[in-house]
């Protein structure tokens, strides 16, 4: 089992002394994170979504990061392809930058990108991001093998050229894609590279992921893979607040979710914007509500449920003591998650809440799954 967490730089108050803030507090994590003994911190890549996301440019911050740790992996997870948010050469070059002064700690990571938003705002076609997105992945994992690069898609012709610098890992680095759906799941599992899924549905829908991931890794032909070697592996989203006090730890990291689950729903559904004055409101029962209210819908227009739109309002997860999250973080890895992706940098947790769970995590829980 791998340990990591994942930043998307949420604020509930988004002024521009709050996002200085918030940026400023993920490095501390991050290095936090580092000296308990994490294997990997993941920085999300978002454009426009005021309070949901302010990590814009993630490998600026996974370059400060990487600068201030020494052993930690850092994460580009993940990088929007369509071609106007970034030119598959313009990736290619940033990530082995970043291998180069990391020493070789950088895992690359790919996905759309694709509330309206965002594609709005760069003049991005939804129907054009999929064949845009399987295009840089074929081209990057080519560009970081050649010396002289040249290629002729279906989409992008580029005359022969040196692509550099070229990364430190060779032939190159780690690469894995964002599955929110199975269809993605059955891609990253037939490209050969590894899966990174949201995990609010829990350890059942988790092992649901991992049967339709490892089914399509069995159909895989040696043709099919865009890189060199095959990464063979899926980490699992875990919301987590773990503290010394449960009722404590569950009222943080419920309102967090809850802050979360209006956010994302803001601006991938045209919901309204999140609320935070939600302290004296039982969040778990909301989130329960919304999540029952939303599998009525789903199962009336015969859409599956079980899947990450009913998960978002799952108030079970690893909120609670040490004892709690080593159960949690237990059926995870009991349902084939190779990783553990915390989530506990939701717009409304305090600071130190973030750090006392990172170190009771880090001493605690990891220790119970090493070995």
């Amino acid at each position: 089992m791998q340990f990591s967490m994942i930043f998307e730089a949420q604020l509930a108050d988004p002024t521009r002394q709050n996002e200085r803030q918030v940026i400023r507090e993920s490095v501390e994590q991050a290095v936090l994170a580092d000296e308990m003994g994490f294997d990997r911190v993941w920085s999300v890549e978002h454009h426009c979504l005021e309070q949901y996301a302010h990590m814009s440019a993630p490998e600026v911050f996974l370059s400060y990061v990487a600068a201030k740790t020494s052993r930690i992996r850092v994460g580009h997870g993940v990088v929007c392809l369509p071609f106007n948010y970034n030119h598959p050469i313009r990736v290619a070059e940033r990530i082995a930058m970043l291998d180069i002064l990391s020493g070789g700690r950088v895992d690359f990571g790919a996905g759309r990108g694709a509330t309206e938003q965002e594609l709005h705002a760069f003049g991005i076609a939804r129907e054009d991001t999929q064949a845009q997105l399987e295009e840089s992945l074929h081209m990057i994992s080519r560009i970081w093998q050649d010396d002289v690069f040249e290629w002729h898609g279906d989409l992008l012709d580029v005359p022969p050229r040196p692509i550099i610098p070229r990364p430190v890992q060779d032939p190159h680095p780690p690469m894995y894609l964002a599955c929110t759906r199975q269809d993605t799941l059955n891609l990253a599992g037939r490209l050969g590279i590894g899966a990174l899924c949201l995990g609010f549905a829990g350890p059942d829908d988790m092992a649901v992921k991992r049967k339709v991931y490892d089914e399509a890794i069995a159909a895989r032909s040696p043709a099919d893979m865009v890189g060199a070697f095959a990464v063979d592996h899926m980490s699992s989203l875990c919301p987590a607040m773990v503290l010394d006090d449960r009722e404590k730890a569950r009222r943080i990291g419920l309102k967090g979710q809850r802050f979360f689950t209006e956010a994302i729903n803001h601006w991938y559904t045209g919901g309204p914007p999140p609320r935070t004055d939600t302290d004296d409101e039982a969040n778990d029962e909301v989130l329960r509500r919304r999540g029952e209210k939303l599998v009525a819908y789903l199962s009336e227009e015969k859409i599956e449920i079980g899947t990450e739109a009913t998960g978002l309002f799952n108030p079970n997860h690893a909120y609670g003591t040490v004892a709690d999250a080593i159960d949690y973080v237990g059926r995870l890895a009991d349902a084939g998650a190779d990783e553990v992706m915390f989530l506990m940098q939701m717009g409304t947790v305090p600071q130190a809440a973030i750090l006392e769970s990172i170190t009771n995590i880090g001493q605690k829980v990891i220790p119970q799954f090493r070995g």
